[in-house]
This record gives structure tokens, sequence and C-alpha cells, in this order.
């Protein structure tokens, strides 16, 4: 099992749901309102008066082989909607019941 963190505008929701739903993934934690910036480019999400925009962060246990696609449909999402900001981060799940 492994631990997916989604990390994106949420400006997205819909399609980061959308991802989730067409990957049979279910089950996940959903933070809605999440302050960032990236550490790269892209503008900072903090829900202020000069830079409003939030975030929202997602955190899902999946099995091994549902990772990938996953991590593939996030990265696609990304890369379509590049200036929204969105990033992924996969560890390993050691038990959990």
């Amino acid at each position: 099992m492994k631990a997916v963190f989604l990390s994106y505008n949420q400006a997205l929701t819909d399609r980061v749901n959308a991802i989730l739903d067409e990957q049979g993934i279910r089950g996940f934690t959903k933070w809605a309102l999440t302050e960032g910036r990236g550490s790269v480019d892209g503008e900072p999400h903090y829900g202020t008066h000069a830079w409003p925009s939030m975030n929202a962060s997602i955190l899902a246990i999946v099995d091994d082989e549902k990772v990938a696609p996953l991590m593939d449909a996030f990265r696609e999402m990304d890369a379509a909607t590049r200036m929204q900001g969105a990033r992924a981060f996969v560890w390993n799940i050691e038990s959990g019941f």
C-alpha cells in the first residue's frame, strides 16, 4: 500500500474528483482549504487579499498498482492547467486497518 498526497488549486477540485473516480479510488481524506506556494514558480495560495486563491489537499491510501495510473492522470491534469499549480507525492505505508 502507498500513501498518495495531492495538493492543488481548489479551482481544480472537480477535475481531481473525476480523476479519483476514473482511477477507482474511493477512500481519501480531504483538507478543503490549505495554504501554500510552489517550490519553483507560481503564485502563492494564501487566501488573503493580495493572494486570494487557496489550495485543497487529499491523502489517499491506495494499492501499489493504482499509484502509477493515478500519478500519470494527475501529471496530465497539471500539464494542462500549469498556472493553477498541483503537486503529488507518494510514500510507503507499513500497516493499517
